[in-house]
C-alpha cells in the first residue's frame, strides 16, 4: 500500500473511532455502566475471569524478554518467529507506559468505586474528566487492559496474519468482561483498543538491529 493511502485510511479510522468515542461518552457510557451495575454486580465473576486474559499476556511478555535476553547473550539470531515475539512484547510493554500517560493527561473517573473510597458515577454520580488531576480515582480512561490486548493484536495482525481471528476474539472477550463487570466505561474500551492498536501496529513496522556477529 501506497503511504499517503495508508496514511489516509489511518486518519479516516481515527476520526471514526474518535466518533464513536463522543457517541459512547454522551449517549452509551451511563446507561450501559447502570445496566451492568444492576445485572450483574452480583455475578461478575465470569467477567472478571475474562479480563485475566491480560494476566497471560504478560506473564507470556515476561517469559519472551527472558528468552531474547539469553539468544542475545549466545549472540544468535532470533529468527522470524522470535522477531515476531518480541516485538509483540515491545507492543504490549508499551502499551503499559503510554496508557498510564494517558490515565493521568485525561484524568476520568471510574463507573464505580473501587479504590480508596474514589468518587464513581454509580455511587456520587461523578461523570467527565478532570485532566491531569492525579491518583488512582481520575484513571478510567483510556482503559489499560483494553490497550494492552489491542497492542498485541494489533502487532500479530501485520506479522502474523493466521493468527488474527485469535487477536480479535482476545481483544472482544477483554471488552466484554471490563463492561460486564463494570470496571470502565463503552467508551474507556473503545481508546483503549484504539490507543493499543496503533502502538501495535508500530511495533510491528519498528526496525529492529539485527542480532548476527554482536
Amino acid at each position: 500500500m501506497e503511504p499517503r493511502k495508508y496514511r489516509s485510511r489511518f486518519a479516516v479510522l481515527g476520526f471514526i473511532f474518535l466518533g464513536a468515542i463522543l457517541l459512547s461518552y454522551y449517549q452509551i457510557d451511563r446507561p450501559l455502566s447502570q445496566f451492568a451495575f444492576r445485572t450483574f454486580h452480583d455475578s461478575r465473576a465470569p467477567f472478571v475471569a475474562l479480563t485475566r486474559l491480560i494476566d497471560i499476556l504478560e506473564i507470556a511478555a515476561a517469559l519472551t524478554l527472558v528468552w531474547t535476553g539469553l539468544v542475545f547473550a549466545r549472540r544468535r539470531e532470533l529468527g522470524p518467529r522470535g522477531q515476531i515475539a518480541l516485538r509483540a512484547t515491545l507492543a504490549l510493554f508499551l502499551a503499559i507506559g503510554v496508557k498510564e500517560l494517558a490515565k493521568y493527561a485525561f484524568g476520568r473517573t471510574w463507573p464505580e468505586t473501587w479504590i480508596c473510597g474514589n468518587p464513581s458515577f454509580i455511587r456520587d454520580g461523578a461523570y467527565g474528566f478532570t485532566p491531569f488531576h492525579g491518583g488512582a480515582g481520575w484513571g478510567s480512561f483510556p482503559s489499560g487492559h483494553e490497550a494492552v490486548v489491542c497492542a498485541v493484536a494489533g502487532c500479530l495482525w501485520v506479522l502474523a496474519p493466521r493468527l488474527r481471528p485469535l487477536g480479535a476474539v482476545g481483544a472482544l472477550a477483554v471488552g466484554v468482561g471490563l463492561l460486564g463487570a463494570d470496571y470502565h466505561w463503552f467508551s474507556d474500551v473503545i481508546g483503549g483498543g484504539l490507543l493499543g492498536w496503533m502502538l501495535g501496529l508500530f511495533a510491528a513496522r519498528l526496525d529492529l538491529p539485527k542480532t548476527k556477529n554482536v
